[in-house]
């Protein structure tokens, strides 16, 4: 398996597609996963992708995208919640180690988006640190209804290009590599059921 670090965003696009295709038809290729290629990376790493996903535990990357070890950066929190930390980790995927696409993955009947809906509706947000989380994915669910949309998945949809606007809004690092061509950032759904991406969302793909 070719060494994509150093690809365009769009190659690297075309790649992580290619290994959803695979793992979606059951025909993986489970590159990148064994004794040789862990020596190759100790010294380094040069990922292809900055993956910034959902923690569901149904939403591992390399699995998902037929990849193996150091091909992506992965970045993950509960409903794909940005902060700081979230912000410098992808900025680092990006600037120091040169990938040059950045996913925000999402996916169908996520919980955090499903609750952020709940709490919006009852007036009611959860306990805890929970609360925190729901409370930064409200936006994207006032904004989806604003716009006439009532599904949980029409908010996921939503919430995905919120975050991709906001990455690249808040930093400015990330906002050069797109604005000269080294990076991408894309938006994908994930569906749990039959385990294909959908696109709703593109920065820096040139269409």
């Amino acid at each position: 398996m070719p060494d994509l670090s150093w690809s365009s965003p769009a190659e690297a696009y075309a790649a992580l597609l290619q290994g959803n295709e695979r793992f979606v038809r059951g025909d993986r290729l489970h590159p990148n996963q064994d004794a040789d290629r862990r020596a190759e990376l100790a010294p380094r790493q040069r990922p292809f992708a900055v993956l910034f996903g959902c923690s569901d535990s149904r939403l591992a990357a390399e699995i998902i995208f037929d990849r193996g070890l150091g091909d992506f950066f992965v970045v993950r929190t509960a409903g794909h919640v940005s902060s700081a930390e979230v912000l410098g980790s992808v900025e680092y995927g990006v600037n120091v180690l040169g990938a040059p696409l950045v996913v925000v993955l999402g996916h169908d009947s996520c919980g955090a988006v499903t609750a952020a809906s709940e709490a919006e509706r009852k007036g009611v947000a959860p306990a805890g640190y929970i609360g925190d989380v729901v409370e930064r994915v409200m936006p994207s669910v006032l904004a989806a209804r604003s716009q006439g949309y009532t599904e949980v998945d029409e908010f996921v949809d939503e919430h995905i290009r919120r975050t991709v606007d906001a990455l690249v809004g808040r930093s400015a690092a990330l906002a050069d590599e797109v604005s000269a061509g080294r990076c991408a950032v894309v938006g994908l759904s994930y569906r749990l059921a039959d385990g294909t991406v959908n696109q709703v969302a593109a920065l820096g793909l040139g269409d």
